[in-house]
């Protein structure tokens, strides 16, 4: 089933993918041609041309098959209390993404820090009560207040990326089901909280201890107090590391209640889903965990490359653990008229637990790559920003493209790599510029 409301018009990939010829009358105005099938078999270039209000310099270099960028975007925007111009894509559970402009920011600013709910969120939350248990295979269980943590813990503040591992499932044809997100699953914060890993050191883990087991207080969707809408974890090792918060504050502010108020972990380059919001409990367990959405393909993705559509047995898929490296072009917003033949390019750039080595862009569709300025991050667990002076040779349409490559050698693909959950699409971000 559509994630689409129901008064809501049908994107433009949608549109191509079911109905080509329709999806031409819609953008073009017209009937398509007799022997092209869509735009993704490549509009004319003088209808595409008249469409996007100019020549495109570097059409040669064009792939063919592709959706311009200018044309990629466009989701209806609906206010949050507490939030900034955020898309939002269903009610319920409330998921809502950020547009790339509005996350220009070196610091995510709690106001545009995406949405990712499972289930209802705690209604009545008072922060002076609220516990965390730490159980399971430990010496000296643990029950503590907020004000315990703050006292008996080191408190650390640090810039920390969350990011959806469904961010991009949008673009994915096949399509893949579930939350349709674009590019605004992503953000990079200033959290304070204590180290998940100081905190079972006091509690003292066992041997044979395998997994977390995080628990949170929000309601499973149908309101059966025994169902749970979500409950994961990360190996061990992971969680001795010391890069995993269990926060109190965003941006020096107590947490905005869909972001989790009053507590909640932040796992910095794993799928946001192991960073459980209004956490309760954390429990050791002697086997991975198997908690909602840690079974069955849930967060999960093949343990093979797959052709699109191809059908993967359950046994075949695997968890997905760090995140790949990736992009996001924040600005000039996309579809933006620039004046001059100069424009700087702003964006982020991240790789899981690893760090960004270099980013690259193109404005000729991937024909030659400029290297841009390339900040690094200000801790572990951060995104990098870059920039880059970009020369036009004359007015037009262009694309601009990033490409980032971690300290790996592993650099962002062209393409997506499909999988039947819509997981991990990192491909490079376009924008579109008509430079005037």
């Amino acid at each position: 089933m559509s994630d689409r409301k129901p008064n809501q018009p049908k994107g433009l990939y949608e549109l191509y993918q079911n109905d080509p010829d329709h999806a031409d009358e819609k953008v073009f105005g017209r009937q398509s041609y007799p022997d092209r099938r869509g735009f993704l078999k490549g509009a004319g270039l003088a209808t595409m041309a008249a469409v996007l209000g100019g020549a495109i310099p570097f059409h040669r270099s064009m792939p063919s098959g592709i959706i311009p960028a200018a044309f990629a975007e466009g989701l209806e925007d609906v206010v949050i209390e507490g939030k900034d111009g955020l898309t939002v894509l269903n009610d319920r559970p409330v998921n809502a993404e950020t547009p790339p402009h509005l996350l220009d920011d070196d610091i995510t600013p709690t106001a545009r820090h995406f949405i990712r709910n499972n289930g209802l969120p705690p209604t009545e939350v008072d922060a002076d009560n609220w516990t965390l248990t730490i159980d399971g295979l430990v010496e000296q269980p643990m029950t503590l207040t907020l004000a315990q943590l703050k006292s008996e813990f080191e408190v650390v503040t640090e810039a920390l990326l969350i990011e959806c591992g469904g961010n991009g499932r949008a673009f994915f044809d096949p399509k893949a089901k579930g939350n349709q997100w674009t590019y605004g699953a992503v953000a990079c914060s200033q959290w304070s909280g204590v180290r998940l890993s100081d905190m079972l050191k006091k509690a003292g883990v066992k041997s044979g201890a395998v997994y977390t087991a995080h628990y949170g207080a929000d309601k499973h969707l149908s309101g059966q107090p025994d169902k749970l809408p979500i409950s994961r974890g990360v190996p061990i090792e992971k969680a001795m590391r010391g890069d995993i918060l269990v926060a109190f504050e965003q941006n020096g502010e107590p947490l905005h209640p869909m972001n989790g108020a009053p507590l909640r972990l932040v796992v910095p380059g794993w799928p946001g889903s192991c960073s459980q919001k209004w956490l309760t409990r954390i429990e050791i367990r002697d086997q991975v965990h198997d908690g909602p959405k840690m079974t069955g393909t849930a967060y999960r993705v093949p343990n093979r490359p797959v052709a699109p559509g191809e059908k993967v047995a359950k046994e075949d898929f695997v968890i997905i653990e760090r995140m790949p490296v990736k992009s996001l072009i924040t600005a000039p917003q996309t579809n933006s008229k620039v004046s001059g033949k100069q424009v700087t390019i702003r964006g982020h750039a991240w790789s899981g637990d690893r760090k960004v080595a270099s980013v690259e862009v193109s404005k000729n569709f991937g024909a030659t790559w400029e290297k841009a300025t390339l900040n690094p991050p200000v801790n572990e667990g951060a995104w990098q920003t870059f920039t880059a002076k970009v020369d036009f040779p004359e007015a037009g349409y262009y694309e601009v493209w990033a490409k980032a490559t971690d300290d790996q050698g592993i650099s962002q693909p062209f393409a997506i790599a499909w999988n039947p959950k819509g997981y991990l699409n990192n491909s490079y971000h376009r924008i579109a510029l008509m430079v005037g």
